[in-house]
């Protein structure tokens, strides 16, 4: 099993490797838990790095090299999966994410995760054009500078049969490996549910957290009985988990799964759920890479401790 130490060693040789054309991945037998995708059985490592919220925000600054570290973090201590998406930091994480992937020569070490959506939010319409979807398409495409990428899912349910029709002709193609379609909130379960019934879905994104657990009633034992695999956003639910444990200790029994940080803490409960294929949470720091990885490394929580660590949380204020 990999120390913490030997985590923190590789990220420091991770930020050495930033700087080499190629990065070499020192930890291939790091024991970080993986989970197959049911459809082809292709294992992916169970901690992966969003691309929204801090990413993002730091992809609109003038100097984000930060990002680089985390992608190069993410390589180093075993982890390979990449969600992103056009519309994060308003057109400029996957962009930027894309550049430093191209700069680090990582594009083939990665599972790269984006999406199609050119439905306008907060809008009347309802209808994608198709033109401007394969446009996006092809501009994630060309910023990659990849001939097949690993999966686009259709963001936020927006107009399925033209947006999805468009990723089974990509599928069909061999132009993307999988697809899929994503959903965050619990107003439209059920609407998700529908399409995971009817739709030849590899993947479903959605968001799950120690105090965000409604998934685990529906969304999460339909994937793992249809195959689907599983990818999990907003673990911390955005900043609100940090507000509530704010100047708070772990409590002890965390030490009985080897967590010594509530990111491990809260990402361990979520990936103690057999249909979880990969978390993704978003940093834009590869210190909190580093924790993160270390969720996915040791002992996971058995039912009783999944209860009690669920029971400790729900007593804190909320946020």
């Amino acid at each position: 099993m990999i120390t913490r130490r030997k985590l923190i060693k590789n990220s420091i040789l991770a930020s050495s490797a930033a700087l080499m054309p190629k990065l070499v991945n020192a930890q291939s037998g790091s024991g970080l838990i993986k989970r197959a995708i049911p459809k082809t059985g292709e294992e992916l490592p169970i901690i992966g790095l969003g691309s929204s919220a801090t990413f993002s925000s730091l992809a609109n600054d003038a100097d984000a090299t930060a990002l680089r570290e985390v992608l190069s973090a993410l390589i180093n201590n075993g982890g390979t999966v990449f969600d992103t998406a056009p519309s994060y930091g308003g057109g400029s994480s996957e962009e930027v994410a894309a550049n430093f992937v191209n700069e680090l020569g990582i594009a083939d070490d990665l599972f790269w995760a984006t999406k199609v959506n050119v439905v306008p939010r907060r809008s009347a319409i309802t209808t994608a054009d198709a033109t401007a979807a394969w446009t996006q398409i092809e501009r994630s495409f060309a910023m990659l500078d990849k001939p097949v990428i690993d999966l686009i899912q259709v963001h936020n349910l927006a107009d399925l049969p033209t947006q999805m029709g468009i990723l089974r002709e990509l599928k069909q193609d061999g132009r993307i490996r999988y697809l899929g379609t994503t959903w965050t909130g619990e107003q439209r379960h059920e609407d998700l549910a529908e399409v995971m019934r009817n739709e030849p879905l590899d993947f479903v994104g959605f968001d799950y957290a120690i105090d965000n657990r409604a998934a685990a009633e529906t969304l999460l034992p339909l994937a793992q009985d249809l195959g689907i695999a599983t990818l999990i956003y907003l673990p911390f639910g955005r900043s609100r988990l940090w507000s509530r444990v704010s100047g708070r200790q772990l409590p002890d029994f965390a030490a009985e799964i080897g967590a010594d940080s509530w990111a491990q803490f809260f990402l361990k409960f979520i990936a103690a759920h057999p249909a979880v294929t990969s978390i993704t949470p978003s940093t834009s720091k590869p210190a909190n890479m580093i924790d993160n990885i270390g969720g996915g490394i040791g002992e996971l929580p058995d039912a009783d401790l999944l209860r009690r660590m669920a029971a400790h949380v729900d007593a804190l204020p909320q946020a």
